[in-house]
């Protein structure tokens, strides 16, 4: 069976400009996402439009209701909504604009329609789905996401309640899984940064490596030596924050063995956490085999540089303690 899906992210004020480019589609192009197809972009449609930018729009709500606001709060809530692929696959476009008009009619019943500030469902990707975004602003007129995103119960409430809304027309549909309950981890986009940073320099190691010649041996030896100096302890870091999605994906994988079926459908992102997460383990890999592959004397003398380094720093962590 299909699932309703809803998440909730807050965000800060750094976040609104990025957001109003991608969810209003206001980009020539998409590297980062290689989902978007913009010759269907056409198709996309807001069920509630912006009237101006978002920053406009967020300061206007939060200025009308006398809100006060520091520099890290969290000034509007960016919630996706749509359901397992399956659900969309035989529905016509007119139920596919009803199944999100009411989730739009869900969201203006519990948070109010004054407080959102956009809803566009995007069709130009893999999956349809909508990007409503909405001030927490409270009834007594304070911008709190905690009051109104809540603790790990009021997620589950909201789960429950979206569930109970979008099924009472569409009885086919099962409630979504929270990562709260299901303890999944989101691979932070940071990770999937570094590693394109790890992979351009090993890239860059690797070519300088073939260049070597008896006439600049010397000079690429010093060079080479600093540069892998600094990468491979980045490496090493690298593996390490790997560490807690190992775990993740272990767990993710017994799952699949007991719930095959159910696999797909808990979450549409979960192929694509997947994936990303074992080209990471693949890179980390090829890392490895990168740094056997560097020639012997070379890699002694940068073990043996690495090996002083750490020495140095435990014996200044000594002196300080």
């Amino acid at each position: 069976m299909p699932y309703a899906i809803m998440r909730f992210e807050k965000r800060k004020s750094g976040a609104i400009g990025g957001l109003n480019k991608h969810h209003e589609r206001l980009k020539k192009k998409y590297d980062s996402n290689p989902d978007i197809d913009l010759s269907k972009s056409a198709q996309n449609y807001h069920i509630i439009r912006p009237q101006t930018q978002y920053r406009d729009e967020i300061q206007r709500r939060i200025s009308d209701a006398g809100c006060r606001t520091r520099k890290d709060s969290v000034l509007f809530i960016d919630t996706l909504i749509t359901a397992s692929p399956e659900f969309f696959e035989q529905r016509s476009t007119e139920d596919s604009h009803a199944y999100f008009e009411r989730a739009v009619d869900f969201l203006e019943q519990e948070i109010g329609r004054e407080n959102i500030i956009s809803a566009v469902v995007h069709m130009d990707e893999r999956n349809p789905h909508m990007h409503l975004c909405f001030t927490p602003i409270t009834p007594d007129k304070r911008l709190c996401a905690k009051e109104i995103i809540g603790n790990r119960d009021r997620l589950v409430w909201w789960q429950d309640k979206f569930h109970e809304h979008m099924s009472a027309v569409f009885p086919e549909l099962e409630r979504g899984e929270p990562a709260i309950e299901t303890k999944r981890k989101h691979m932070p986009v940071r990770i999937y940064k570094q590693a394109v940073r790890l992979d351009a320099e090993m890239a860059f190691i690797k070519r300088e490596l073939e260049n070597i010649n008896p006439l600049n041996a010397q000079k690429k030896k010093k060079e080479l030596s600093d540069r892998l100096a600094d990468w491979i302890p980045r490496v090493n870091k690298f593996e390490a924050q790997l560490q807690p999605f190992k775990n993740q994906l272990e767990v993710l994988q017994h799952n699949q063995r007991v719930l095959r079926e159910e696999r797909d459908r808990a979450d549409i992102g979960w192929n694509q956490s997947e994936s990303k997460q074992r080209q990471l383990r693949q890179q980390l890999w090829d890392y490895e085999e990168f740094v056997k592959s560097i020639p012997d004397d070379l890699r002694e003398e940068l073990l043996e540089r690495f090996r002083q380094e750490q020495n140095l720093e435990a014996e200044m962590r000594l002196t300080m303690e």
